[in-house]
């Protein structure tokens, strides 16, 4: 009897032990499933007003697409030109690691790479969807990267307006003589060539053109086009909108990231941020191909004057951007080495172009 009960006791206190177990690794696995992901915090800053209607929204959607795939382990936080940094000091404060991404256009470092430009706009050059055949499939984004890397800098095609209008201007443009003495705000290698046909090329943020074009400061701007022109107000400014963007055929906008960061980050993370911005790439293009049509009505309906620029001062402007691009490859053996893989590409695509997408442009009228 003795031993019958001391076998039941025995079974009784392994029953519990095993229960206990078995209520202790659940509670472990539960505390585990609610435990709060660990979160890694990144600050992007950029070069447009913040929340602003397409440049500004892009930056936004991107941080939106990395916060919810990631499942909260990356999050990243949006700051405005001059919340942290002034629109112009973007790339320093990636390259210098005091953030960890930017979002700007790449002519706005001319002066600290003269190779720059080529990665946002050539006048006369290829539009959005060669650019970024160019980058994703004809070399560019590798001659890009070496272009960014003694800065400890990687970029990502960030999106693209498109192409982009000639400008406002205070005065009508009817020949070439009436670009002599021009003050106007046109960055990159377009104020190189407005230049040389004898306009005085400034640059400015987003932020100071109304008052810089309203109090006389300029004469004329280019910003965008339509969705962003009317965004920034500028027809109570200038009376006269002329096409077609000459300067600006495609313009490409860039997400770059501090080297150290990006690597820092884990394997699926690091594809997280690359396919963000490939979606943001695209989106920020449809939907500047979506609001421009509206936003060009509204300013014509408000009293804007659509004007094209005449035949003669786009074919001066053809020659003077020859010029331009031919002494840029003489001063710099990197604008030299890229523009060479560029006007190779943009010469195969444009052929192709031409009895594929020019050809149907002109019949569908």
């Amino acid at each position: 009897m003795k031993k019958s009960l001391s076998l039941l006791f025995v079974a009784a206190a392994m029953f519990a032990i095993t229960s206990c177990s078995g209520k202790n690794e659940e509670n472990t696995s539960i505390a585990a499933v609610k435990a709060p992901v660990e979160s890694i915090k990144w600050k992007l800053v950029t070069a447009w007003p913040k929340n602003f209607p397409g440049l500004g929204k892009g930056p936004e959607t991107f941080a939106e697409y990395v916060n919810e795939m990631s499942g909260g382990r990356l999050e990243v936080r949006v700051y405005g030109a001059g919340e942290l940094v002034p629109g112009f000091e973007v790339f320093d404060a990636v390259s210098g690691g005091s953030v960890e991404m930017g979002h700007a256009g790449a002519y706005y470092w001319k002066g600290k790479m003269p190779a720059a430009p080529i990665f946002s706009a050539i006048p006369f050059g290829m539009n959005a969807t060669e650019m970024n055949a160019w980058l994703h499939y004809g070399g560019g984004m590798e001659l890009w990267r070496e272009l960014y890397a003694p800065y400890g800098v990687i970029p990502f095609a960030g999106g693209s307006s498109g192409t982009q209008m000639a400008g406002w201007f205070k005065k009508e443009i009817n020949s070439l003589e009436d670009f002599q003495g021009l003050k106007m705000r046109i960055p990159g290698l377009g104020g190189e060539v407005f230049k040389e046909v004898g306009g005085l090329p400034i640059t400015l943020t987003g932020g100071e053109l109304f008052t810089a074009l309203q109090t006389g400061v300029i004469d004329a701007t280019e910003w965008v086009g339509p969705y962003n022109d009317l965004a920034f107000g500028l027809h109570k400014a200038a009376t006269y909108y002329y096409h077609s963007g000459w300067h600006e055929p495609g313009t490409l906008l860039e997400f770059i990231v501090n080297k150290a960061a990006f690597e820092a980050l884990p394997t699926d993370l690091q594809k997280i941020v690359e396919v963000a911005t490939r979606a943001t790439n695209q989106d920020m293009l449809d939907e500047y191909t979506a609001r421009n049509p509206n936003a060009l009505k509204q300013l014509v309906e408000y009293g804007t004057e659509l004007r094209a620029l005449p035949k003669d001062v786009l074919d001066a402007l053809k020659v003077a951007t020859a010029k331009v691009i031919k002494q840029e490859r003489a001063n710099d053996a990197d604008f030299d080495r890229i523009y060479a893989s560029y006007d190779a590409f943009f010469q195969e695509v444009k052929a192709y172009h031409k009895v594929s997408e020019q050809e149907y442009y002109e019949n569908r009228e």
